[in-house]
């Protein structure tokens, strides 16, 4: 899905100038004029970044927010707002938001904010994909195949590896072939490798 900035605000004047903003500097964009119209609009593929206006008619920002969290949002979230709360400030960057900015602001800071967003969401997204690609792969793997692999990221050789599981070493051996080739691998540094990059654990 299109990565592009999503603003929430239910001042239509504010919607029009930060949309006409982001577009200045070549952001994406979609408005909406409510928390309401968002959520309904959200998937747990919608990428981007989220610029959530506090106080609304309706479900406000932080209620937005916290509906998010319950869903999985992984979409960097700015706040934006002409109230200067500061508690409200402090609690949202402590549950995750990734900033919060106080109307008016300056135009250059925001839209620099706003890429940042997006580059960080655009590497939570890649690192998720990758994560899900080896998890696939992972499932793919026999109970005996995770068995040896789980041995094998451990450092053990092959001959340890068939006592432990009380298998022929040239049993261990098909199934370290087997594992790889289903890793897409070719050795057990390029596994822990591969495991590692993806924050992917082996289910044993």
């Amino acid at each position: 899905m299109k990565q592009q900035a999503h603003i929430v605000d239910d001042d239509e004047a504010i919607r029009d100038s930060l949309s006409w903003l982001l577009q200045s500097r070549g952001v994406a964009n979609l408005t909406y004029p409510s928390a309401e119209d968002f959520l309904e609009a959200w998937t747990p593929a919608l990428s981007g970044c989220l610029l959530l206006d506090i106080r609304m008619q309706g479900m406000s920002g932080t209620e937005l927010f916290e509906q998010l969290l319950e869903r999985g949002n992984r979409m960097p979230v700015i706040f934006l707002t002409g109230h200067g709360d500061v508690p409200m400030a402090v609690s949202t960057l402590k549950r995750g938001a990734f900033d919060f900015v106080e109307k008016p602001c300056n135009d250059n800071d925001l839209v620099d904010r706003v890429l940042e967003a997006l580059k960080l969401d655009k590497a939570r997204c890649a690192a998720a994909a990758t994560s899900d690609s080896v998890n696939a792969q992972i499932s793919q793997l026999t109970a005996r195949e995770r068995q040896v692999m789980a041995l094998v990221l451990a450092g053990k050789l092959n001959k340890v590896i068939a006592d432990e599981l009380q298998i022929s070493m040239r049993t261990v051996e098909v199934h370290r072939a087997s594992l790889l080739e289903k890793m897409e691998v070719r050795t057990a540094v390029e596994l822990a490798q591969k495991l590692a990059a993806s924050s992917g654990k082996p289910a044993v």
